[in-house]
């Protein structure tokens, strides 16, 4: 039965992922989640008390995955830090220059390729909406800065970039950086402020001088 149970809700919870990546959070009706997972009003409310708790749910599910990506990508591997930092910035840029694609039928167990971020979809949608959510993104923003921190403390131990560089606050301004390209790509319909923002790191990570 416990299986079941965890069955269920994450088939929900994909469902839901799925809808909200396309449309956003305030977009996506309740009754659109359910038509989609195929599940009746009682068995959502089984599992999330409102849909504001379904979304805190969904993000922080969202968040621990994407943490888990970004861990894969930063681990040592026997390449510099830096490269593998570049190496998650490509992944960004990657991973947002797909096409949306929609919501079909089977069990949305997968996202589209080419799904979008939900931090950046949801961030300033649900900032003013939900202060539940909006504190689930920030912390969830915290953990990946302090997880590219970390990997530039790294690289100026190894050489591959300043020594001098503020491993702290040139995550924040990375992050930053990647966020904005993200948000201007939506408005442009195109990759280039992704290509702007990968040179514009490629400065700020500039290899340590001979």
């Amino acid at each position: 039965m416990a299986n079941e149970h965890s069955a269920t809700k994450d088939h929900i919870l994909n469902c839901g992922e799925r809808l909200i990546a396309s449309k956003g959070f305030v977009g996506v009706g309740l009754a659109e989640i359910l038509t989609v997972a195929n599940v009746p009003k009682g068995s959502f409310y089984h599992y999330f008390s409102s849909k504001e708790r379904f979304g805190e749910e969904l993000l922080k599910r969202y968040i621990d995955d994407y943490l888990a990506r970004l861990d894969t990508l930063l681990k040592t591997d026997g390449s510099t830090a830096r490269a593998r930092l570049m190496r998650y910035w490509s992944y960004w840029n990657v991973s947002q220059c797909g096409a949306d694609g929609g919501v079909g039928d089977g069990d949305c167990a997968q996202a589209p390729a080419g799904a979008k971020c939900l931090i950046v979809k949801l961030s300033a949608e649900v900032a003013d909406i939900s202060e539940a959510m909006r504190l689930t993104l920030r912390e969830g923003t915290d953990r990946v800065i302090q997880r590219i921190a970390q990997c530039l403390d790294e690289a100026r131990q190894d050489g591959s970039v300043a020594e001098g560089l503020n491993a702290s606050d040139t995550a924040l301004t990375l992050y930053q950086l990647w966020l904005g390209a993200s948000l201007l790509a939506k408005l442009r319909r195109d990759g280039s402020p992704f290509e702007h923002a990968l040179r514009s790191t490629e400065l700020l990570l500039a290899p340590a001088a001979v």
